[in-house]
């Protein structure tokens, strides 16, 4: 079992940029992947972004593509989103989450992931 802690969000202008962290605990954290979704409220969650367990691999939806950068850092237990350009329609909670059962394919599903962050706010206005 993993445990996830999300930090780093905040109130940020149109156009800024926020650096998402994903804290991990536990021994194991390479051998999961990760992902990043956000919900915006009354809103369903969507994936935003997901990274091997080795980071060689990314995959991101395509309204971030360009703009968000996700990475993680295993000798530290953490993965990280790099968001730049924020937009005020992506206000959300963004949450990180870890998949220990997919290897093929990075999984773009919240229902395919097993363990969850409690969230962090991300308020994009000016």
């Amino acid at each position: 079992q993993v445990q996830l802690v999300e930090s780093g969000g905040g109130l940020v202008q149109p156009g800024g940029s926020l650096r998402l962290s994903c804290a991990a605990s536990g021994r194991t954290f390479s051998s999961y992947a990760m992902g990043w979704f956000r919900q915006a409220s009354g809103q369903e969650r969507e994936f935003v972004a997901a990274i091997s367990r080795s980071g060689s691999v990314t995959y991101y939806a395509d309204f971030v593509k360009g703009r968000f950068t996700i990475s993680r850092d295993n000798a530290k237990n953490t993965v990280y989103l790099q968001m730049n350009s924020l937009k005020p329609e992506e206000t959300a909670v963004y949450y990180c989450a870890a998949d220990r059962n997919h290897f093929v394919r990075l999984a773009t599903a919240s229902r395919e992931y097993d363990y969850w962050g409690q969230g962090t706010q991300v308020t994009v206005s000016s």
